[in-house]
């Protein structure tokens, strides 16, 4: 995790070891296909960096499910990127803050950290 990246207010909730850290299987896709497509670089395969990464920092996963899929049709079309829209879904349908410096997501009515 790069945390000079990260705001400090991130960096307080990702260090208390009393907060549980999700990550998105929308997430954890996107990294993939970012690779794939050349626009992300990980010092290892995604498998195994997320695999790694999420054990390391005691990062659970959160799956998709239907009922995120369909939040999606009730969302306002502020953001176009498909994996963005999801996790705003399934903050909304499992009443999740998100960690986030994407102004697009923060312009949706969901609890944004950072």
């Amino acid at each position: 995790m790069d945390e000079a990246r990260l705001s400090a207010m991130a960096r307080r909730i990702l260090g208390d070891s009393s907060n549980t850290l999700l990550l998105s299987v929308a997430s954890a896709w996107e990294i993939v296909i970012k690779v794939q497509a050349g626009r992300l670089k990980l010092p290892l395969r995604p498998g195994h960096y997320i695999t790694e990464r999420t054990s390391y920092y005691a990062i659970e996963s959160l799956p998709i499910v239907l009922s995120h899929a369909l939040q999606v049709e009730a969302l306002p079309n502020l953001h176009r990127d498909p994996f963005d829209r999801m996790l705003v879904a399934q903050s909304r349908v499992e009443r999740l803050p998100i960690l986030t410096a994407d102004p697009q997501i923060r312009a949706y009515k969901v609890e944004t950290i950072w």
